[in-house]
Protein backbone atom coordinates (compact mmCIF):
# COMPACT_ATOMS: atom_id res chain seq x y z
CA UNK A 1 0.00 0.00 0.00
CA UNK A 2 1.41 3.65 -0.44
CA UNK A 3 2.61 5.30 2.34
CA UNK A 4 1.05 8.53 1.67
CA UNK A 5 -1.72 7.30 -0.41
CA UNK A 6 -4.94 8.51 1.14
CA UNK A 7 -7.24 5.87 -0.17
CA UNK A 8 -4.74 3.35 1.29
CA UNK A 9 -4.90 5.22 4.94
CA UNK A 10 -8.95 4.66 4.97
CA UNK A 11 -8.96 0.85 3.79
CA UNK A 12 -6.53 0.73 6.38
CA UNK A 13 -8.56 2.32 8.87
CA UNK A 14 -5.92 5.29 9.30
CA UNK A 15 -8.93 8.17 8.42
CA UNK A 16 -12.23 7.90 9.04
CA UNK A 17 -14.92 7.36 5.98
CA UNK A 18 -18.91 6.94 5.19
CA UNK A 19 -18.10 3.35 4.32
CA UNK A 20 -20.96 1.99 1.90
CA UNK A 21 -19.71 -1.36 1.12
CA UNK A 22 -16.44 -3.96 1.77
CA UNK A 23 -15.49 -7.08 -0.01
CA UNK A 24 -12.15 -8.71 0.59
CA UNK A 25 -10.51 -6.71 -2.67
CA UNK A 26 -12.98 -3.88 -2.85
CA UNK A 27 -14.18 -0.76 -0.12
CA UNK A 28 -16.58 1.63 -1.20
CA UNK A 29 -17.49 4.98 0.28
CA UNK A 30 -18.61 8.41 0.01
CA UNK A 31 -16.83 11.12 -1.67
CA UNK A 32 -15.71 13.82 1.09
CA UNK A 33 -16.16 16.57 -1.99
CA UNK A 34 -19.30 14.99 -3.67
CA UNK A 35 -20.72 16.48 -7.20
CA UNK A 36 -24.01 15.08 -6.48
CA UNK A 37 -25.90 13.82 -3.11
CA UNK A 38 -24.29 9.90 -3.19
CA UNK A 39 -21.70 10.32 -4.74
CA UNK A 40 -19.19 7.52 -3.88
CA UNK A 41 -15.90 5.89 -5.10
CA UNK A 42 -14.86 2.76 -5.56
CA UNK A 43 -11.52 1.41 -4.64
CA UNK A 44 -8.97 -1.88 -4.72
CA UNK A 45 -8.16 -2.16 -1.04
CA UNK A 46 -4.78 -3.19 -2.98
CA UNK A 47 -2.71 0.10 -4.04
CA UNK A 48 -2.08 0.30 -7.73
CA UNK A 49 -2.80 3.50 -9.72
CA UNK A 50 -4.43 1.84 -13.41
CA UNK A 51 -6.90 -0.15 -14.31
CA UNK A 52 -4.80 -2.47 -16.29
CA UNK A 53 -2.58 -3.28 -12.77
CA UNK A 54 -5.94 -4.33 -11.51
CA UNK A 55 -6.57 -8.48 -11.51
CA UNK A 56 -9.27 -9.61 -13.18
CA UNK A 57 -11.19 -10.37 -9.47
CA UNK A 58 -10.33 -7.05 -8.78
CA UNK A 59 -11.86 -5.34 -11.64
CA UNK A 60 -14.59 -7.93 -11.18
CA UNK A 61 -15.76 -6.49 -7.24
CA UNK A 62 -14.64 -2.83 -7.86
CA UNK A 63 -17.43 -2.93 -10.59
CA UNK A 64 -19.88 -5.19 -8.96
CA UNK A 65 -19.72 -2.94 -6.02
CA UNK A 66 -20.09 -0.04 -8.70
CA UNK A 67 -23.78 -1.78 -9.67
CA UNK A 68 -24.63 -2.50 -6.27
CA UNK A 69 -23.85 1.29 -5.22
CA UNK A 70 -26.18 2.67 -8.34
CA UNK A 71 -28.83 0.35 -8.12
CA UNK A 72 -28.85 1.56 -4.26
CA UNK A 73 -28.87 5.24 -5.15
CA UNK A 74 -31.96 4.80 -7.35
CA UNK A 75 -33.43 3.17 -4.74
CA UNK A 76 -32.29 4.82 -1.44
CA UNK A 77 -32.02 8.23 -2.50
CA UNK A 78 -34.64 8.44 -5.26
CA UNK A 79 -31.80 9.39 -7.79
CA UNK A 80 -32.94 9.09 -11.77
CA UNK A 81 -30.03 7.67 -13.48
CA UNK A 82 -25.91 7.42 -12.61
CA UNK A 83 -23.11 8.13 -14.21
CA UNK A 84 -19.94 5.96 -13.48
CA UNK A 85 -16.21 6.85 -14.85
CA UNK A 86 -12.93 6.53 -14.08
CA UNK A 87 -10.01 9.12 -14.06
CA UNK A 88 -6.57 7.54 -15.18
CA UNK A 89 -3.68 9.74 -15.25
CA UNK A 90 -3.35 13.65 -13.69
CA UNK A 91 -4.33 14.66 -17.30
CA UNK A 92 -7.94 13.16 -17.10
CA UNK A 93 -8.30 14.42 -13.83
CA UNK A 94 -7.18 11.46 -11.51
CA UNK A 95 -6.16 13.13 -8.27
CA UNK A 96 -5.57 10.66 -5.82
CA UNK A 97 -3.28 7.99 -7.87
CA UNK A 98 -4.85 5.14 -6.87
CA UNK A 99 -7.12 3.58 -9.22
CA UNK A 100 -11.35 4.40 -8.24
CA UNK A 101 -14.06 4.49 -10.05
CA UNK A 102 -17.08 6.75 -8.92
CA UNK A 103 -20.34 6.19 -8.81
CA UNK A 104 -22.25 9.86 -8.82
CA UNK A 105 -26.12 9.34 -8.54
CA UNK A 106 -28.37 12.02 -11.06
CA UNK A 107 -30.64 14.07 -9.87
CA UNK A 108 -33.55 15.78 -12.21
CA UNK A 109 -32.42 19.10 -10.71
CA UNK A 110 -28.75 18.75 -10.71
CA UNK A 111 -26.69 21.18 -12.16
CA UNK A 112 -23.91 18.64 -13.21
CA UNK A 113 -23.05 19.09 -16.97
CA UNK A 114 -20.92 16.92 -19.16
CA UNK A 115 -20.09 18.23 -22.57
CA UNK A 116 -17.83 16.57 -24.84
CA UNK A 117 -16.88 17.75 -28.97
CA UNK A 118 -16.27 15.40 -31.45
CA UNK A 119 -13.67 15.04 -33.53
CA UNK A 120 -14.27 14.14 -37.14
CA UNK A 121 -11.70 11.81 -38.23
CA UNK A 122 -11.28 10.47 -41.78
CA UNK A 123 -11.40 7.08 -42.54
CA UNK A 124 -7.80 6.78 -42.98
CA UNK A 125 -7.18 7.94 -39.83
CA UNK A 126 -9.72 5.94 -38.46
CA UNK A 127 -8.53 2.41 -39.19
CA UNK A 128 -4.58 3.84 -38.45
CA UNK A 129 -5.68 4.71 -34.82
CA UNK A 130 -7.58 1.33 -34.75
CA UNK A 131 -5.09 -0.24 -36.26
CA UNK A 132 -2.33 1.17 -33.61
CA UNK A 133 -4.28 0.25 -31.02
CA UNK A 134 -4.69 -2.88 -31.46
CA UNK A 135 -1.14 -4.01 -31.96
CA UNK A 136 -0.79 -2.89 -28.21
CA UNK A 137 -3.18 -4.49 -27.14
CA UNK A 138 -2.56 -7.70 -25.35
Amino acid sequence: MGEDCVFCKIVKGELPCYKLYESELALAFLDINPITKGHALVVPKRHVERLSQLSEEEVREVFTAAGKLAEASLEALNAKGVNFWVNQGSIAGQVVSHFHAHVVPRYAEDDLKIEVSAEKLSDSEMRSIAEKIKGKVE
